[in-house]
């Protein structure tokens, strides 16, 4: 028998295993990364500022003296990433990209902090100030919130929602114009539903007021937004609330901008693509955005680089379509043209803060050149030495990158002028035989020149102080939010640190207490659309009041604190009112009917006054015709009082309607008499005392003789009257 010799074999056994274990810890390796990478937050935009914003990147100094860390001013097209903080003075407004569907607008002096941010949750932090938030797209299970000092507002479906807080009475009002919200504080949850508003007072939501939106004052609020936002398309057609209510989505920019049919909504900027460029189909790339700029421009060379913490060297654009096109998908040169090639509208798009290659010249010099289609990206974080984390093996030195020789390509500046801004007067080109002999890098804080520039310089520009106070009280304001956000991995104790309180499960599954006023003096009118409330009546005095207070309610607190005043003083107008006149009414019906009620004399007519002074100048034989006079209603309810009476019981009248002494003589006899009807005249309409006995000796004739035989002068007088 052959002997079998054991060792090759066992050996060659042992290196298969050793190469599967090798290539299953490779995998895994690769998995987490990519999953790390993945779990990397996303960035919102800064697309418009008017007036002076201040942005903080939520560090706190070592200190912890409530600073709040290092401010500068805000830009458009500025990243705002987790962690960071925008805070709009006086007189001031800006309006955040939180994707290519979601944003919104800040009133002056407004806070907003950034939480979470990405495909599945986006959660907010208002600590001062108001702002509205237009949510045009909200995916099954996504989660978007914004946390308040007194509980958070989870917008259930899409819709425009107002959220303002009240310094003063310290609570939160809540007002949604279209949509679903949820609020969730420490004493509950409650829904609040189209033209509905909820006013929140305290964490624990002791006194919650649930009432219907004012129409009007909600189509100020929507009007504001819309020429705000959309200023080169809005009609005004909003200042109606019922024609927002019927159709909320007219200026919704997925119906209106052919960007959205190449770019996926989750990208910041993708409304702006179609106002400043043109869509084409090129070979082998498909649909591509082409900016219309001139034949000699190339991407990355008019804008600023900032140190953003966290992720790096981040790069700002001065042209105002220029967020998307640097933060997502690659550049390609075809045809002596720049084009843009997004990324697949079926994807998960990452945010990037440069999508570029340093290019290495030499100890003094740094340029950079745009990522073409196929290069390789490095997605990384730093931490608090900056150190890189690289999240997949990507290598970070490049042989080649596609766009290298393009003439122009490069972007060429001094390494001190680094974070300077970047224009055609500040850059030159690079010299083509050097970059033959050059090794593009993707992470720049590799190339020591680059790294002592960046670390030394500030991580943005236009550094500027907000108010020790107003920092101090943005810093010590905590918020309640319904879920913890998700810590990014650069950011330590993140929820400690920015002040966020989650709000138990246990308060989440009780329901939240509130006074229901919805159907109060503004109930809806049967043909009124759903939301739209009827204003109360007013003078003309209260009504410009409201209209200049409604106007001015967009733009800051106090003039909301003061339609709130104007609206209670008019109700409680209204209300004394109406007790005043139950009181009365009360005091009339209390009265025993033999007592004599005193009302309100009244006073004839001027015209009747001068009728009856000529009747009594007339002589005793001719009539004058008085005009008809219609009695005071108070009258008339007298007169009824008389006919209702027993015979007998009177009830007494003012003294302007008493009878004459000779009136109330005559008139016990004309009670007497059982075939003649009494009709009951106003006092004002009764005859002269003369006429009333000239009336009784005519009357006389038609009784026996023996008991009343006229005389002469009675006679006389009763000529011309009909019988």
């Amino acid at each position: 028998m052959k002997t079998f010799k054991v060792w090759p074999h066992l050996t060659i056994v042992a290196i298969l295993c050793a190469l599967v274990a090798g290539l299953g810890v490779a995998f895994l390796l690769k998995h987490e990364q990519t999953v790390s990478a993945e779990a990397l937050p996303d960035a919102a935009r800064i697309q418009r500022v008017d007036g002076e914003a201040a942005l903080s990147n939520g560090t706190v100094n070592e200190a912890n003296d409530g600073s709040g860390g290092q401010w500068v001013a805000a830009t458009p097209n500025h990243p705002f990433s987790v962690g960071d903080r925008i805070y709009t003075r006086d007189n001031s407004r800006a309006s955040l990209a939180f994707s290519g569907r979601n944003f919104a607008r800040l009133n002056p002096n407004t806070s907003l902090d950034l939480l979470s941010l990405n495909d599945r949750r986006t959660q907010l932090a208002l600590r001062d100030g108001s702002a509205i938030f237009d949510i045009g797209q909200l995916a099954p299970g996504e989660l978007f919130e914004v946390g308040t000092p007194y509980g958070a507002v989870d917008f259930d479906q899409p819709g425009l929602y107002d959220i303002g807080l009240d310094d003063n009475n310290g609570s939160a009002i809540v007002s949604v114009l279209s949509g679903l919200a949820q609020v969730v504080g420490l004493g509950g949850r409650g829904q609040i539903g189209r033209g509905e508003m909820l006013t929140l007072v305290g964490q624990t939501a002791a006194n919650l007021v649930l009432s219907r939106l004012d129409g009007r004052n909600a189509g100020y609020l929507v009007d504001d937004y819309y020429s705000y936002q959309y200023p080169r398309v809005y009609d005004g057609r909003y200042r109606d609330y019922a024609v927002y209510s019927n159709d909320p989505y007219y200026y919704d920019p997925y119906r209106r901008n052919l960007s959205y049919q190449y770019v996926t909504a989750i990208i910041p900027g993708v409304n702006d693509l179609d106002y400043y460029g043109d869509w084409q189909n090129i070979s082998g790339y498909g649909y591509s955005w082409r900016p219309r700029v001139d034949s000699n421009w190339a991407p990355y060379q008019q804008g600023y680089w900032i140190n953003d913490y966290g992720y790096g060297p981040t790069w700002v654009s001065s042209e105002p379509w220029g967020y998307a096109p640097y933060h997502y998908g690659r550049w390609a040169y075809v045809g002596n043209q720049w084009y843009w090639i997004p990324d697949a509208v079926n994807t998960t798009p990452r945010y990037s803060p440069a999508l570029v290659a340093f290019v290495p010249l030499n100890a003094n010099e740094i340029g950079w050149v745009p990522l073409g289609p196929g290069d390789p990206y490095a997605p990384r974080y730093y931490d608090a030495n900056w150190q890189p984390h690289y999240l997949t093996r990507t290598e970070v030195i490049q042989q080649q990158v596609v766009n290298l020789n393009v003439p122009g390509a490069v972007t060429v500046v001094p390494v001190q002028d680094f974070n300077r801004i970047v224009d055609s007067k500040s850059f030159k080109k690079a010299n083509p035989q050097v970059l033959a002999q050059v090794r593009p890098v993707l992470d720049p804080l590799t190339l020591t020149p680059l790294r002592n520039a960046v670390l030394h310089s500030a991580w943005g520009r236009g550094k500027i102080d907000l108010p020790p106070g107003i920092a101090k009280k943005l810093y010590n304001t905590s918020v309640v939010t319904s879920a913890a956000p998700f810590a990014p991995p650069f950011r330590k104790d993140f929820a400690k640190a920015l002040r966020v309180e989650s709000v138990p499960e246990k308060a989440k599954n009780q329901k939240l207490k509130f006074r229901d006023e919805r159907h109060g003096d503004e109930a809806r009118r049967p043909n009124q659309a759903a939301g739209e409330i009827s204003a109360p009546k007013a003078d003309e005095g209260r009504k410009k009041q409201e209209a200049a207070f409604a106007t001015a309610a967009a733009r800051g607190k106090d003039a909301q604190r003061q339609m709130r005043q104007l609206e209670q003083q008019q109700k409680q107008e209204q209300a004394n009112q109406q007790r005043m006149q139950e009181r009365l009414e009360r005091k009339i019906k209390q009265q025993p009917q033999g007592e004599r009620v005193a009302l309100p004399a009244q006073q004839p007519h001027p015209r009747q006054q001068k009728a009856e002074r000529k009747a009594v100048q007339q002589p005793q034989g001719e009539r004058v015709s008085l005009p008809a006079q219609q009695p005071h209603p108070r009258q008339q309810k007298s007169e009824r009082k008389v006919v209702q009476q027993a015979q007998g019981e009177r009830v007494a009248l003012p003294a302007a309607q008493q009878p004459r002494p000779q009136k109330q003589k005559a008139e016990p006899k004309a009670v007497q008499q059982p075939h003649l009807e009494r009709v009951a005249q106003p006092a004002a309409q009764q005859p002269h005392p003369q006429k009333q006995k000239a009336e009784r000796k005519q009357e006389q004739p038609a009784q026996p003789a023996a008991a009343n035989e006229p005389s002469k002068g009675q006679e006389g007088k009763g000529k011309g009257r009909k019988p």
